[in-house]
């Protein structure tokens, strides 16, 4: 799992070493929310390459997105996950894990909606976005 170094307290004043730019560099394109992970199949199971990636899921059937229980995959907690279903086919959430939402909702909407995936402990996920029930 990456680390983000945005988070180190660098200070006015401080002299940065090329290793100290180029990690911060690293930070910033790893929490980009901007890489494709685009999916076209009727199921999909999240895996660890999906950290801070958008899941594209496009079919004009149903799909089904899989969240794994942390025994299967050990997503840190704090984890987030964009989802975006971009065909007819609508997309729910299905996991052995605990997913919470609003409303219990475990659905997008419909074709261009996005939502999200966020891990808040060990195996309990929030859902969030344009969902439905």
């Amino acid at each position: 799992m990456a680390t983000y170094p945005l988070s180190e307290a660098f200070i006015d004043g401080d002299v940065l070493s090329a290793s100290d730019v180029n990690s911060t560099n690293e930070g910033v394109n790893d929490l980009a929310f901007g890489q494709f992970n685009a999916q076209t199949g009727t199921s999909y199971t999240l895996a660890l390459t999906d950290v801070a990636k958008v899941v594209s899921l496009t079919n004009a059937a149903a799909i089904t997105l899989t969240v794994p229980d942390n025994a299967t995959v050990a997503f840190p907690i704090g984890t987030q996950i964009l989802l975006y279903q971009g065909g007819a086919g609508q997309v729910t959430i299905s996991s052995s894990a605990t997913i919470r939402s609003q409303g219990s909702k475990l659905k997008l909407i419909g074709q261009y909606a996005v939502g999200g995936l966020l891990k808040v402990a060990t195996d309990e996920w929030v859902a969030f976005g344009n969902l439905a029930a």
